[in-house]
């Protein structure tokens, strides 16, 4: 598998909205990593980024950047329908890759995906990077020092209205369009908590879901409903929907386990509530400015051969196979 001798030096395919404060200044903020070049099709906002955050060079097509010679690594932060076509090419280029979630549009395209990075020897991180925030490791530090005892049951909640603030502003709505994004909110938003629960208990072993569209405000589906059974036999019941009024938004998790419980949100309140013999525990995380900061340096460490995979493929692959079992 190659590794990235020296400074991982980027080049971020679709440098939009989230790459405004959410990942694309991190990557000149972490050691041996240095941002040297973006691209977006319409090349005066390319140009204007790079004017901005202080990058060398723009373009106005990913054969262009590719061919960048000083590049070594690509940042794809497109809509999902173009991340299998363009990690795929990065990779035919010797470049190592990271790729935003959902990593692509299907299990099917994952595959491929996890396929080519063999074949070609490059390095593939997707951009779960909630499993670096403080919150989900006090997570993860609590149940593996048996705080709520073995866990049983995870139940999740997430209600919105139709005008959601939840996702990053577009110009576009490409979320709500499945050719791009593979369904509808449920897939934007999703594998982030589904990515956590598979990172907390493994490759689930059983799963079941639908979605549907209630509230008719666009054509992609606003209801979900996915049951998945892990390996470690901790069950997991969710629903999603985009069609609340907006006194009724929630978003919500809770962990059960046989000595207690663990409640906490997985996109609005870095609070955590721990529930056991001892009593109720509010402990409060911290958010990185920059929120991708810490996966980003852990993937540079990764590209450079000094740890391993903080996301790999194969995981995102799991996250993947529950979206596609609600279509």
């Amino acid at each position: 598998m190659k590794v990235t001798e020296g400074t991982v030096k980027w080049g971020i395919i679709g440098a939009g909205d989230v790459c405004e404060k959410k990942s694309g200044p991190a990557f000149s903020r972490v050691p041996d990593s240095e941002l040297v070049a973006v691209m977006r099709r319409d090349l005066d906002k390319a140009k204007d980024y790079a004017r901005r955050h202080h990058v060398l060079r723009y373009y106005g097509s990913v054969h262009e950047l590719l061919a960048d010679a000083e590049v070594n690594a690509i940042y794809i932060a497109t809509p999902p329908a173009y991340h299998e076509e363009y990690a795929i090419a990065s990779a035919k280029a010797g470049k190592q890759v990271y790729i935003e979630k959902p990593v692509t549009i299907d299990s099917v395209g994952c595959e491929k995906l996890i396929k080519v990075a063999r074949q070609q020897q490059v390095r593939m991180s997707v951009a779960h990077y909630r499993r670096k925030l403080p919150l989900f490791l006090k997570v993860k530090e609590l149940i593996e020092q048996d705080a709520i005892g073995e866990v049983r049951l995870v139940e999740i909640h997430l209600f919105q209205s139709p005008e959601n603030n939840l996702v990053a502003e577009t110009e576009s709505n490409w979320r709500i369009i499945p050719e791009i994004s593979g369904g509808g909110l449920f897939h934007d938003l999703a594998p982030h908590q589904l990515d956590i629960l598979c990172w907390l208990f493994g490759e689930p072993d059983f799963f079941s879901g639908y979605s549907f569209n209630q509230g008719g405000a666009y054509g992609a589906p606003d209801t979900t409903r996915l049951s998945a059974r892990f390996q470690c036999s901790v069950f997991m019941n969710g629903v999603w929907s985009f069609n609340m009024p907006e006194q009724m938004k929630e978003d919500s998790c809770v962990i059960y386990g046989a000595k207690g419980k663990i409640r906490f949100s997985f996109f609005r309140d870095p609070l955590l509530q721990l529930v056991n013999g001892d009593g109720c525990q509010e402990i409060v995380n911290d958010l990185p400015a920059t929120i991708q900061q810490p996966m980003i340096r852990d993937v540079v460490r990764f590209f450079k051969g000094e740890i391993a995979n903080p996301a790999p493929l194969e995981e995102a692959l799991w996250t993947m196979q529950l979206l596609d079992s609600t279509l």
